[in-house]
């Protein structure tokens, strides 16, 4: 048990030293710096991607503003239930499960991705600045 809470806790610390770096990147070097995270895909396709808008989501959730994160990658908001229950599917060991809903989350997002550069779905492309 000793050594469960051992990992536990480096994981916990690795964590939070990633998110507390996103966020220092985020609220003091890319404003400071001017220097902003490009998306290949979009640079060499002209199509936004399904991840495109999750720095601007970032900001507007640092900034506490739900709504418009929203607007910039709905994608995530629709993600995060099936990564909470793929998680807790796999800790219980059903493991065909949790693949199923894994492999439900990789068609939503190229789904999405299709979507969000037709001009039927253009709502979904993330807002401009």
């Amino acid at each position: 048990m000793r050594h469960y809470l051992k990992k536990l806790d480096k994981r916990i610390l690795i964590g939070l030293g990633v998110v507390g770096a996103g966020v220092f990147y985020l609220k003091v070097l890319a404003p400071t710096f001017h220097i902003h995270i490009p998306c290949p895909f979009k640079h060499v396709t002209g199509f936004d991607c399904p991840g495109c808008g999750m720095t601007r989501l970032t900001l507007s959730l640092l900034e506490g503003d739900v709504y418009q994160a929203f607007r910039y990658n709905s994608l995530l908001f629709v993600l995060i239930p099936f990564f909470i229950l793929y998680y807790t599917l796999l800790s219980k060991g059903k493991k065909k499960s949790s693949d199923y809903v894994l492999y439900g989350m990789l068609v939503m997002t190229i789904v999405f991705g299709v979507l969000r550069n037709t001009p039927m779905f253009s709502f979904l492309a993330p807002t401009t600045i």
